[in-house]
């Protein structure tokens, strides 16, 4: 089968995040076991009741130690219903076309093609298909595996757009929700209330005063190269002509590498700490819901190397998230790697190039034979 059947195929397989992907992780398990890889489901039900599955496929299954991990998440983004041919790989002047086709059902395709032209049974080093659920919705997958432990590796390759560029280091994101409560009255009577609209607009100063002062600790290679802070979305009040008694607004941030997760989160905290001190009944309450680490891998590591001269591309880095930190979890060195462009994924009509699936092909083989045979 071709690469361009294979992801054809799994195109037209639904696995949307908000739903099972049990039927795309069955598909896999038999494409596996026919190559014959030994696979190993670990199920869970989601909090909407729907079975969610990480599958991991090995070429040795008596060992606990992988030396290759090809990674890649099985679940997408939704589709428009407009777009009829969401499901159903279509050709136009060299591109791909169909949800999932970018990211990353193609570099899911290739890795399936790649292993089948390669003689397993020939390979010295454990190597290792690992197939997530939920990457769209919080990478919440590869974190189960993170927790589970069922493998260790030594070097990951996780399939993500980047253009065929090896991305040896990413930023971290994290999320919190923030509740400022204040006190309802009649808007022709302020004195009586406290708007928490006007309490969460000081906090939210405060926030941008964060974040310009972040711009001074930069790394090289990321655009922009500072932690970036973002409030994307607000909430308040009920009515115009009453005082708001609550306002809820939504913070975001990506770290950069060396840089903890609850870094920002503590500058927030003491931000709100310190408003208190003129506004004693200054109520805040901040659910950090998310906090996904940075990652990097060292520019003189054999992984990132090697796929810098395999791919002839200088490795980069990237500002969203993605599944390298869990595998870093597991012992690895990871790059985040694939073929089409982010900028076109999670959109209606996105597309892998033809020419760069084919060459992932051939990157993803010399990968397994450079490090497994």
């Amino acid at each position: 089968m071709t690469v361009e059947q294979t992801l054809a195929e799994l195109v037209a397989i639904d696995s949307v995040s908000a739903r099972s992907n049990a039927g795309i992780i069955s598909y896999l398990a038999a494409r596996c076991e026919v190559d014959g890889l030994s696979v190993k489901r670990f199920p869970h039900v989601d909090q909407n009741g729907a079975e969610k599955i990480n599958l991991v496929a090995v070429t040795a299954p008596r060992t606990h130690e992988i030396e290759l991990a090809l990674v890649g998440h099985t679940d997408t983004v939704p589709y428009d219903v407009e777009w009829t041919d969401a499901l159903r790989l279509t050709e136009s002047d060299g591109k791909l076309f169909g949800r999932g086709a970018c990211d990353t059902k193609a570099f899911i395709a290739a890795a399936l093609t790649a292993i089948e032209s390669i003689d397993l049974a020939k390979l010295r080093k454990p190597l290792a298909l690992v197939f997530t659920a939920d990457e769209e919705i919080g990478c919440l997958g590869a974190k189960r595996l993170a927790e589970q432990k069922p493998f260790t590796a030594r070097h990951a390759i996780v399939g993500e757009p980047t253009s065929l560029q090896p991305m040896r280091a990413g930023k971290g994101y994290c999320i919190a929700e923030v509740t400022v409560r204040g006190r309802e009255a009649h808007s022709a009577y302020p004195q009586l209330g406290a708007s928490a609209i006007f309490r969460a607009a000081r906090l939210i100063e405060r926030i941008e005063r964060i974040a310009t002062e972040l711009q001074s600790d930069q790394r090289d290679g990321f655009d922009p190269p500072f932690t970036t802070l973002n409030v994307g979305v607000i909430k308040g009040g009920t009515a115009k002509n009453i005082v708001a008694g609550e306002c809820r607004f939504t913070l975001e941030w990506r770290t950069i590498p060396g840089q903890n997760s609850d870094y920002v989160l503590n500058l927030v905290r003491d931000a709100v700490t310190e408003l208190q001190k003129s506004d004693p009944d200054f109520i805040c309450e901040i659910d950090a819901s998310r906090a996904d680490e940075s990652f990097e891998t060292g520019a003189d590591s054999q992984l990132v190397q090697f796929m810098q001269s395999l791919s002839a591309r200088t490795p980069g880095t990237v500002a969203f998230g993605t599944e390298a930190p869990s595998m870093i979890s597991l012992g690895a060195e990871a790059v985040v790697f694939g073929p089409g462009n982010i900028r076109v994924a999670h959109r209606t009509g996105e597309f892998v190039p033809v020419d760069e699936l084919a060459e992932c092909v051939r990157i993803l083989h010399g990968a397994i034979e450079r490090f497994c045979l």
